[in-house]
C-alpha cells in the first residue's frame, strides 16, 4: 500500500511537471509592461507620431466630418522636468517618469497648433498613478485658471507653429494608457496671447477635438491591445 501511494504521488508530480506553466497575475502584468514599455524606445519616431492624423470634427460642427492634422516636427527626447510644467513634472517624477517624447501638429487650415507629449514609465501601475494624480483638483484647477499645466509647447521656425510657445497655450489635457501618460496642449497658430477660449464654444470644441484626436493616434501606436501572455512549452517556457 505504501508503494502504491508513493507511486501515486510520483505520478502526480510528473503530471504537474508536464503541464504548461501558468503565469501569476503579477507575472502577466510584468510581461505586458515589458511589451508595451519597450515600444517608445524601439518604434521609429515617425511611427509614434504619424505624419498625418484623422480625427472627428466636434459636435458643434456636425460631428460626422473627418478632419486632418499634419505633423510639423518632432522634438528631441527630453527629461520629464524639461518637457512639462513644474507641477506636472513633480507628479511624473514621483511616479518614476523616464523621459518624454514630443511632436507638434497643425490642423488642415493652419489655424490651430497642438503639441503632443508621451511620458514613459516603468509599468502600468506607475503610469496609472500619475494619471490619477494629474486629474486631481489641484492640477485640474491650475488648468482651468492658467491653462498651462501640462506638456510644454514645441515650436518650429518658418512653419505655422513658429509662434507656439508656452505663453500661447490655450487648453491642455492628458490620458494614461499602458505604461504611458499622453499629453496634449493646443493654441492658435497666430501670435495671439493666452485667453479664456471657453467663452468661444467653437474654438474650444475644435481645439479639444484636435488635441484629443492627435493624442489618441499616439495612444494607438504605443498602447495597442496586447494578447494575454501564455506559456506554451513544457515543462517550462
Amino acid at each position: 500500500m505504501l508503494g502504491v501511494a508513493g507511486l501515486g504521488v510520483s505520478l502526480v508530480g510528473v503530471a504537474t511537471q508536464l503541464l504548461p506553466r501558468q503565469f501569476t497575475a503579477q507575472q502577466r502584468q510584468q510581461i505586458l509592461d515589458w511589451e508595451a514599455g519597450k515600444l517608445w524606445r524601439e518604434l521609429p519616431a515617425g511611427r509614434i507620431f504619424p505624419a498625418s492624423v484623422s480625427y472627428p470634427a466636434p459636435s458643434v460642427l456636425g460631428g460626422a466630418l473627418a478632419l486632418t492634422a499634419k505633423r510639423i516636427g518632432i522634438a528631441r527626447q527630453a527629461t520629464c522636468p524639461a518637457a512639462t510644467d513644474a507641477a506636472v513634472a513633480a507628479v511624473l517624477t514621483r511616479s518614476g517618469c523616464q523621459d518624454v517624447l514630443r511632436a507638434t501638429y497643425v490642423d488642415a487650415t493652419d489655424s490651430y497648433v497642438v503639441t503632443v507629449g508621451v511620458a514613459a514609465f516603468p509599468g502600468e501601475v506607475q503610469a496609472s498613478a500619475a494619471g490619477r494624480a494629474l486629474s486631481g483638483p489641484s492640477l485640474t484647477g491650475a488648468r482651468s485658471a492658467d491653462q498651462a499645466a501640462g506638456v510644454r509647447a514645441v515650436w518650429f521656425k518658418n512653419t505655422p507653429a513658429e509662434w507656439f510657445t508656452d505663453g500661447h497655450r490655450q487648453i491642455s489635457g492628458s490620458t494614461s494608457a499602458a505604461t504611458y501618460v499622453v499629453f496634449y496642449t493646443v493654441g492658435y497658430a497666430d501670435n495671439r496671447p493666452r485667453e479664456p477660449v471657453s467663452s468661444d464654444k467653437y474654438a474650444d470644441a475644435e481645439m479639444t477635438s484636435l488635441g484629443t484626436g492627435v493624442a489618441q493616434a499616439v495612444v494607438h501606436e504605443l498602447a495597442p491591445p496586447l494578447a494575454a501572455p501564455r506559456c506554451p512549452g513544457t515543462p517550462g517556457c
